[in-house]
């Protein structure tokens, strides 16, 4: 069922989605994980987040990097960095970022707007897809590595 397309019909069906998928990363033992989120503007990928977040255990907000570029937090007993790249001009920026420091184990990345980092980023784990459809938001989980396809194993939409 790799590759498997979900059906969203609102933005509480979303984060569901994503504190599902948090949900199965820890079920999984998961050490270490980067996931690149894809979409339109407004498709969801913040949201998803939120969620993700959520099923770490997190409580409180959850504001979209856009202008902070990083958010970070400790969910779950990992140190979780939220991450969006809509603002570079150049993949070179993503350097002061210092994301390879946010890798390794207890750590995930969970990183917006990926294509703008170029081969400036840790490689992914786990691609998730959200568009907006007919039916609200289609989200598709694609697993990129072996620790993504463990994942998988365990939830995949």
């Amino acid at each position: 069922m790799t590759g498997a397309t979900l059906q969203l019909d609102s933005d509480a069906a979303t984060q569901s989605a994503g504190g599902e998928l948090a949900q199965a990363v820890r079920a999984a033992g998961i050490e270490s994980l980067v996931v690149y989120l894809h979409g339109d503007l407004g498709a969801g990928k913040t949201t998803w987040a939120r969620g993700f977040l959520r099923g770490l255990g997190h409580v409180g907000r959850v504001p979209s990097p856009t202008y902070t570029l990083v958010e970070p937090y400790t969910a779950g007993g990992y140190a979780v960095a939220h991450v969006d790249l809509y603002r570079l001009v150049s993949p070179d920026e993503v350097d002061a970022l210092a994301l390879a420091e946010l890798t390794g184990p207890g750590t995930i990345l969970l990183i917006e707007w990926p294509e703008n980092g170029g081969d400036r980023l840790p490689g992914a784990d786990l691609r998730v897809e959200l568009a907006i459809d007919a039916a609200g938001r289609a989200l598709r989980l694609v697993p990129l590595s072996a620790v993504g396809n463990l994942v998988a194993l365990q939830k995949i939409y």
